[in-house]
């Protein structure tokens, strides 16, 4: 097993980029293997962040979301606002720490 390239924090070459660079350009990985690591090392014995990069030659424009997945999404993000214990729609997303909505959580 070979091993990957590693470059400091902000100082990866022109042509590599993270998954998080790539989708702001419209792009995804597209099944590609990472090409390099970028490390950014931590303070108090801490293990360093690592970010993988891909090549943006290589990648492939990202997928739009079809009228189902646009629904599924949707459901999802509605579940999540809808607390267990009062079945009400709180207006946002339940914190899971929480498990239930402000009201309810203050209550028990």
């Amino acid at each position: 097993m070979a091993t990957l390239p590693v470059y400091p924090w902000h100082l990866a070459p022109k042509g590599l980029a993270t998954r998080r660079q790539l989708r702001a350009m419209g792009l995804r990985p597209g099944g590609q293997s990472v090409v390099a690591e970028l490390r950014r090392p931590r303070r108090r014995g801490r293990p360093p962040l690592v970010g993988y990069l891909y090549r943006v030659d290589r990648a492939k424009p990202v997928r739009l979301m079809t009228e189902g997945r646009t629904r599924a999404l949707a459901a999802a993000l509605r579940a999540r606002r809808i607390c267990p214990q009062c079945r009400r729609d709180a207006g946002y997303c339940i914190p899971r720490t929480l498990g239930a909505c402000v009201p309810c959580a203050d209550n028990h």
